[in-house]
């Protein structure tokens, strides 16, 4: 098995995660798409680790991947509820500013 399919899988994550990035206006919808980006780069990390290297060191920058993603969650959830506690929608073309 060669690492061409793992590669193919990772471009494919990645543009999906740029096109939802680029077309969305819901903030839910940026974070599906960061989500796919960061999944992309994990699956990379690995690939890479496990066809040239032969160590873990893939598998670590995935679990630090995984870590950064749950943190990027936890925060962008908060502003979520934020934007929806404060202008009653999600939908970042209404929202202009974070002041209130």
């Amino acid at each position: 098995m060669t690492i061409t399919p793992f590669i193919i899988m990772a471009i494919i994550l990645f543009s999906l995660g740029i096109y939802i990035v680029c077309t969305r206006s819901n903030a839910i919808g940026y974070l599906m798409g960061i989500e796919l980006i960061l999944n992309a780069a994990s699956i990379n990390f690995v690939a890479f680790a496990r066809f040239y290297n032969g160590a873990v060191d893939g598998q670590i920058m995935a679990l630090f991947v995984i870590a950064l993603a749950a943190c990027e969650s936890v925060i962008a959830l908060a502003i979520v509820l934020g934007l929806y506690k404060h202008y009653k929608t999600i939908d970042t073309k209404n929202v202009s500013t974070l002041k209130y």
